[in-house]
């Protein structure tokens, strides 16, 4: 019997938001699993992000050289939202993290986001997964109190992060640097 393996490290592609951590940081680390591994707030480009392609070091120069041919934008964190099992703060403008979700789909068609189940990928940073109906309700009610006053966080994505996961932390590997 031959079990299967696991890959030594799963990777990500993010935009880093260290101006929505005074807000949202403790929702993350108590009700979002790769919060309590490291993952920082952030807007999901690609995960898992996971090229064809075995030579890391040309992946590498491949994003380098996509993620140079956009423009750093400025951006705000809205409003709460939430899906059917996640509490988020929308992006706004939304459109130059589409473009970004789609460029790196497209450069990359065996790593589609979340692994292809979503048909339409919103960016956004994510503040709690909860794991009952109940536990959500109670969480919206806490953060919507929490961020009364500190809503809508301004921020500017100047670069896109590739982050590794090995073992049980997520790690800053490479930042690559978008158009000034």
């Amino acid at each position: 019997m031959n079990p299967q393996r696991r890959p030594l490290f799963e990777s990500a592609l993010v935009v880093l938001i260290p101006e929505a951590d005074g807000l949202v940081a403790s929702f993350r680390e108590r009700y979002t699993p790769s919060a309590a591994e490291g993952m920082p707030a952030h807007i999901t480009i690609n995960y898992p992000f996971q090229p064809s392609e075995p030579d890391r070091e040309f992946t590498i120069d491949q994003l380098a050289s996509l993620f140079s041919g956009f423009h750093s934008t400025q951006f705000s964190l809205t409003e709460i939202c939430s899906s059917s099992d996640t509490l988020y703060l929308a992006v706004e403008p939304e459109q130059p993290f589409r473009k970004l979700i789609e460029a790196v789909a497209d450069k990359y068609p065996e790593s589609p986001p979340y692994g292809g189940i979503h048909d339409d990928v919103i960016p956004h940073v994510t503040v709690a997964e909860p794991r009952t109906e109940s536990e959500f309700n109670s969480i919206i009610q806490e953060f919507a109190l929490a961020s009364v006053g500190k809503l809508p966080i301004k921020a500017w994505a100047r670069e896109v992060w590739l982050m590794d996961h090995m073992g049980s932390r997520w790690i800053k590997r490479l930042p690559f640097q978008l158009a000034r």
